[in-house]
């Protein structure tokens, strides 16, 4: 290498030294320093560059007859700070002598006069003042900033208070919607957007733009497309050598500050960069080929390739499920459990595992169908041998455990004749079988039943304020529950699961509890009197029998309506 002369080491200090004088020289916040001035134009789309801790300035002016704007910010990164001034002068510019070393508004600021700010936000999401122009604003003022971090924006000026049409159009409803989710997919739908809608001479000229991430959702196309930019930068490194040193120590901050540069360059509204899983008209998207058990974040964009702009629907997330596996689900001592197959494939299935306690390794198993036209089977096996299996309705069906240490219960959808794969219960609950499985440790086989499930009411023993219920009971030691609710819409409408208990109920509809025994199932017949009722109103009366094992059982409802004259 050629030895650097000493004219240039001694021109190298000096300059530098003046460089960093000047530029390191903190500036008065009232005072414009000499670069280049930006300045927005209404109608079209001005790209910035915020250096971190550092204010820009942006500047425009308006038409006289213009007596309303709009001036829209897009952060492309974090969070940014943004205000709009009026600044207004007390003498004319063409007044002032001009000076060709000076912008424009650096004059304008030495000038006397006064400004009042009219707008700021901060935050990194899109945001827009919409409203009334200065009534004598010379000129208008934007200030921006980052704290965080290098970033970019977008600044658009419209003039006038109609809208500027320049943007695509939201729906009333802007949510992305979720479909469906599997194990690698999720299918996404959202409501079409009026500027496609409505022009479908333009439709070409419009695209929806699906990006999908595992990080977070973007509120514009700028910040998906910058997130996206960043990754690339950091999978393939740093061109620059960390070692490296340069002549000129302020060259990196001297070119930031060249902003003028980059007004002349248009946004890009191409969204090759970003892989748009699904692009077109087209208003459902599945996306495919996901990993499973991951959040996975989808944004929506409708561009406007005639404009160069878009905006963004609001996002949404979704988790993809696990991988499919031949689960067994162990069933704890006396747990109630409400089974759904969710799917909606003609066959599904579901396998759970019991140990019953004791010594004499029994238990009773109690299933209930939930939906009336689904077809379920339930298989009890121990040891590679079928013990039982039979149908499972609406009616309670019990299942004696005897004689091993563990079973394995097997419940089988066979096929449905309706739609809906699971029945909607209060809670937001889908369920198509109530199962609860309890050891016994000192039963010999299944519960007696009552004989008859009917619930009977003596005309004679009806009053305007009381009537008379009676049913049939067991010779077992049980509690009874009485339930009342007057006669509404709700019963003339389809009936309710079968498999709804009392936990369904609200503690104000339940009259009494009341524990009765019978040795003789012959005379097992229990009575109870309903007081504090309306004259002359309907009541719809439930009894429910709870045991100490399995489910409670339902008697048929009955609806009784006290006298209106007594």
């Amino acid at each position: 290498m050629a030895p650097v002369p000493m004219s240039w080491c001694l021109f190298t200090l000096v300059c530098g030294s003046w460089w960093l004088q000047v530029h390191l020289a903190p500036a008065p916040e009232n005072e414009v320093p000499l670069r280049p001035t930006t300045w927005v134009q209404e109608g079209k789309i001005t790209p910035i560059t915020l250096p971190k801790g550092r204010t820009r300035r942006l500047y425009f002016t308006l038409k006289k007859k213009a007596s309303a704007m709009s001036v829209t910010v897009s952060p492309c990164g974090p969070t940014i700070e943004w205000s709009l001034s009026a600044r207004t002068l007390k003498d004319k510019p063409f007044k002032m002598q001009w000076s060709t070393k000076k912008s424009s508004p650096e004059v304008w600021w030495q000038g006397p006069g006064t400004e009042e700010k009219m707008h700021s936000f901060t935050g990194h999401t899109d945001d827009a003042y919409r409203g009334p122009s200065h009534p004598h604003a010379s000129i208008y003022i934007m200030r921006l900033r980052s704290k965080l971090q290098n970033t970019r924006a977008t600044v658009y000026l419209h003039e006038g208070p109609e809208p500027s049409g320049t943007f695509p159009m939201l729906p009333a409803d802007p949510r992305v919607h979720t479909l469906g989710v599997g194990m690698t997919s999720v299918t996404l739908s959202w409501v079409p957007s009026a500027s496609i809608t409505s022009h479908t001479h333009t439709q070409k000229s419009y695209d929806y733009c699906v990006f999908v991430n595992s990080q977070q959702n973007y509120p514009n196309l700028c910040a998906a497309r910058e997130s996206r930019r960043k990754e690339k930068d950091q999978g393939q490194g740093k061109k620059a050598k960390k070692g490296e040193e340069t002549v000129w120590p302020m060259l990196n901050e001297w070119w930031w500050q060249q902003w003028d540069s980059e007004a002349h360059s248009p946004p890009s509204t191409s969204s090759d960069d970003l892989h748009c899983v699904c692009q077109g008209t087209e208003n459902v998207c599945t996306i495919s080929e996901l990993l499973p058990d991951t959040q996975y974040y989808f944004d929506v964009f409708v561009i406007d390739r005639t404009n160069r702009t878009s905006v963004a629907y609001w996002g949404t997330f979704a988790r993809t499920h696990e991988e499919a596996q031949a689960a067994i689900t162990t069933l704890r001592e006396g747990e109630l459990r409400w089974v759904s197959f969710n799917d909606r494939g003609s066959k599904s299935e579901q396998f759970f595992t019991f140990r019953p306690r004791g010594l004499q390794q029994s238990g009773l198993l109690t299933l209930q169908s939930c939906g009336r036209d689904e077809k379920i089977k339930v298989t009890v096996s121990s040891k590679s041998q079928i013990l039982t299996s039979q149908a499972v309705t609406g009616d309670l069906v019990h299942i004696w455990l005897n004689g091993s240490p563990s079973y394995l219960i097997h419940l089988e959808r066979e096929g449905t004749t309706s739609s809906h794969m699971s029945t909607a219960l209060p809670g937001g609950l889908m369920a198509s079988v109530k199962m609860q499985v309890s050891s016994a440790y000192h039963r010999r086989g299944v519960p007696s039943l009552p004989t008859t499930l009917q619930i009977k009411s003596f005309n004679r023993l009806r009053g305007c304020n009381s009537v008379t219920l009676a049913w049939m009971g067991t010779e077992e030691r049980s509690l009874y529950c009485v339930y009342r609710r007057k006669v509404g819409l709700l019963d003339k409408k389809a009936p309710t699961a079968p498999c709804l208990g009392p936990e369904s109920r609200s503690d104000t509809e339940r009259v009494l509890c009341k524990y009765f025994q019978e040795l003789n199932p012959q005379r097992a017949v229990t009575t109870a009197v309903i007081g504090g009722l309306e004259p002359g109103v309907a009541y719809v009366f439930d009894v429910y029998l709870m045991r100490r094992w399995g489910i409670p059982i339902k008697y048929a409802s009955k609806v009784v309506k006290t006298r209106k004259e007594c």
